[in-house]
């Protein structure tokens, strides 16, 4: 959801420091998450995210700075808030010898939510996994238990989601099931989402703004297609005649960084902006475009900034 189309605030961190000993994990750092996104949060190992998350979920005691979401601030309100999130931290953990239905159960419990029986069969059919309700959880595969752990997550309805991690350790079919369960959760059910991240083809598929910190601090924060819109990053085109086509890209176009690869395709860097009128260029002038591949345009995009 475009904030522009919704401007009510769901996290507002501001000015957020986190020390330990002499090492600042957290750095002054800012950032505003809208009613409605999937806010992809992208840092490299040691950046920060972990602890912030940490902060968010009230985990972690901040060193100072704000955190106020939902509009109220954490400090004041813990429990009002908490009970409006649903989280995953890490890979999470269950009773191994109980049911998945049991195990929502008992975590609902603890944590004070006394989820109904119809609460939990909805959370596990959300995340596909309803007709393992009553199988023990020892016999769950890790993708199974990465739905489970999105399913506690949701069993009480909450308004705001955090997710840290969430397709970790996951194969490609893994990562896809589990981004189309987030997508759902967003558009059907109109849950805001966080979303913690190291595969960042993920995030550029599922979130409309993003937060790239690094050393604790915010780099770039934004929607995600402006950002990679008015970026510079790597495209690899198939052509009809390679040769020929690097010589009218040399002289006479925006793009930079040509490098001709061994099985014939061209790699170059342009303007997003730009693309089209590169292409045009080369077919005005005879050549063939087969195909034009972004090559992994966030990823250059993070780099770049960190």
């Amino acid at each position: 959801m475009n904030p522009d189309l919704n401007n009510e605030i769901f996290i507002e961190v501001r000015e957020l420091c986190k020390s330990y000993g002499n090492i600042r994990a957290v750095n002054s750092l800012n950032f505003t998450v809208f009613k409605g996104d999937i806010f992809g949060f992208l840092g490299p190992n040691g950046a920060g995210k972990s602890t912030t998350i940490r902060m968010l979920l009230s985990l972690v005691k901040p060193g100072s700075g704000q955190i106020s979401l939902f509009g109220l601030p954490l400090h004041e309100y813990r429990l009002r808030i908490l009970s409006r999130i649903g989280a995953m931290v890490e890979e999470p953990r269950f009773y191994e010898y109980l049911s998945a239905f049991k195990n929502l159960e008992m975590l609902g419990k603890l944590s004070g939510m006394h989820p109904e029986r119809s609460q939990i069969m909805k959370a596990l059919s959300l995340t596909g996994i309803e007709d393992r309700w009553n199988s023990p959880v020892k016999s769950f595969s890790h993708g199974m238990k990465q739905r489970l752990g999105i399913a506690q997550a949701i069993v009480h309805e909450p308004e705001l989601l955090i997710l840290d991690e969430p397709a970790n350790g996951l194969d490609p079919r893994g990562m896809k099931d589990m981004r189309e369960i987030i997508l759902r959760l967003n558009r059907e059910f109109g849950q805001t989402i966080l979303i913690s991240s190291h595969i960042l083809k993920e995030i550029e598929q599922m979130a409309n703004r993003m937060l790239i910190i690094s050393k604790g601090s915010s780099v770039v924060e934004g929607n995600v297609h402006e950002l990679l819109n008015a970026a510079v990053f790597q495209l690899r085109l198939e052509v009809s005649e390679p040769g020929k086509a690097m010589e009218i890209l040399r002289t006479g176009s925006a793009a930079s960084e040509l490098q001709l690869e061994p099985e014939g395709s061209i790699k170059l860097k342009a303007n997003r902006l730009d693309v089209p009128a590169i292409i045009k260029e080369l077919v005005e002038k005879g050549i063939l475009v087969y195909s034009v591949v972004p090559v992994n345009s966030l990823e250059q995009y993070f780099l770049d900034k960190t």
